[in-house]
């Protein structure tokens, strides 16, 4: 597939990075030379300097015969004008545009073909507060992953003793819930991937991915970690966008603070949230977290745009008695370095953003399409489309589908229902089947899989 990408910043980037390894055309666009020239020194990629929305620009970068655009430049302006150009000038098939302002997002009717042609609108702040809702919605989950509009979910979770299945076999897991379906989708332990059978025994400190129908989530869990109280009180430090937005989705039902050091700024928020109490300080000052009955709070989340201070105010409220703390981290590199240690649960807004993206990347009929352990993974909700003799899964069991090495089948969604999979399971045309892949270098043969051959035409 031939991409354009506008915008080398941390999203770029990593976009750029994700693909290449996947043997698309790949050219980047952006207006700084140095950025550029450490990408292509790197990865095997294409660069254009100049600004991402001049058709000029465009023209050089391959628009012409582009299949796709992706705009993530810092501009919500130049990303939309892009999109327009690329229709107008050059018919690309499909547009992605990286929307930040709620001025523009909350008007819908700005982005069709009379006005923006944008096909795909992504917003990080909304994707991060959506992957940090489900996470607070779930405690001890480590990422909540969404599939057949929440019909089912993959989570990953940390295994801790106190847990009835640790130190069992995972067969033990069906004796010991017999009326609820679940899947173990993979394993990682120390940092290394196991492909799990019905005889693999389960250790402390493994991290879980598993799947199962939204509402036995709860009780699957319980079976990896002494089930966590549900949270109450929830800490947010940081104004800004993501801030707000948190808030606003959180304060329904959580009793939530908001925590900003700009006055200006707080007396805006305290205007336009309606349950937040938002108080005027620095997160990072023990005496005001201590007036605030830190101790006593459930939830900690640093989502300011400052690694550092995210970084220091989240550890500074564990040491002072928070239950959880999660914590906004813009740099890859920090991720690995902190996660699992005073600070729970590091948020990459580059990997969920991309991961939101990946839907519209993959080849073939793809519902939904998730990154996992900061992208070395991936988990795709692939549509099964034509009969026996055009589709290589139509038709056939689970057990005689050519998966690749370190893919799994963890559940079938046909016509609303949830099947767990089993090997007698056999796909049906418009099944929706999820898939865990542990090495996404191996995305491409699923996606043959599911592609169907032209005796279906």
């Amino acid at each position: 597939m031939k991409i354009i990408i506008l915008g080398a910043g941390q999203v770029g980037a990593s976009l750029a990075e994700n693909l290449a390894n996947e043997a698309n055309d790949i050219t980047i666009v952006d207006h700084d030379p140095d950025r550029l020239r450490m990408l292509q020194d790197r990865l095997d990629i294409r660069t254009v300097q100049g600004n991402a929305s001049y058709p000029r620009v465009l023209k050089q970068a391959g628009g012409e015969d582009a299949d796709m655009l992706i705009a993530v430049t810092s501009s919500d302006e130049v990303n939309m004008v892009a999109c327009q150009v690329a229709y107008t000038l050059f018919k690309t098939p499909t547009k992605i545009s990286r929307v930040r302002s709620t001025a523009y997002i909350n008007q819908k009717e700005l982005f069709c073909v009379e006005a923006f042609p944008v096909d795909v609108l992504i917003s990080p702040e909304m994707v991060v507060t959506e992957h940090i809702t489900r996470l607070i919605e779930n405690p001890g989950a480590l990422q909540v992953l969404d599939f057949s509009n929440g019909l089912v979910r993959m989570v990953g979770i940390r295994a801790i003793e106190g847990g009835p299945l640790v130190n069992h076999e995972l067969a033990y897991l069906r004796k010991h819930l017999p009326h609820i379906d679940t899947r173990v989708a993979a394993i990682y332990r120390r940092n290394r991937a196991i492909i799990p059978q019905g005889d693999t025994t389960l250790e402390e400190g493994d991290e879980v991915f598993f799947i199962a129908a939204r509402n036995h989530i709860k009780k699957v869990m319980s079976e990896l970690q002494p089930l966590d109280k549900s949270y109450r009180r929830i800490l947010i430090a940081g104004g800004g966008n993501i801030g707000q937005r948190l808030a606003q989705t959180l304060e329904r039902n959580y009793q939530v603070k908001l925590m900003e050091r700009n006055h200006d700024r707080c007396v805006r928020l305290s205007e336009d949230l309606d349950k937040t109490i938002v108080l005027h300080g620095n997160a990072a000052n023990k005496e005001l977290l201590l007036e605030e009955n830190i101790e006593d709070t459930d939830v900690f989340c640093a989502v300011t745009n400052d690694d550092e201070a995210n970084i220091m105010a989240s550890m500074l409220a564990k040491r002072l008695g928070v239950r959880k703390v999660m914590t906004l981290i813009n740099n890859p590199d920090y991720v690995d370095l902190i996660q699992g240690g005073e600070i729970d649960i590091a948020i990459s807004p580059q990997q969920t953003t991309i991961g939101s993206l990946l839907t519209h990347i993959r080849r073939g009929d793809v519902a939904a399409a998730h990154s996992l352990r900061r992208g070395a993974a991936e988990a795709i909700e692939a549509v099964a489309h034509g009969d026996h003799r055009s589709s290589k899964v139509v038709g056939k069991r689970l057990d005689e589908i050519n998966l690749p090495n370190g893919a799994t089948i963890g559940a079938i969604v046909r016509r609303g229902e949830v099947l767990i999979a089993h090997d007698h399971i056999r796909i049906q045309p418009d099944d929706h089947v999820i898939i865990f892949v542990i090495d996404k270098r191996r995305i491409p043969e699923v996606e043959r899989l599911f592609q169907v051959g032209l005796a279906f035409f």
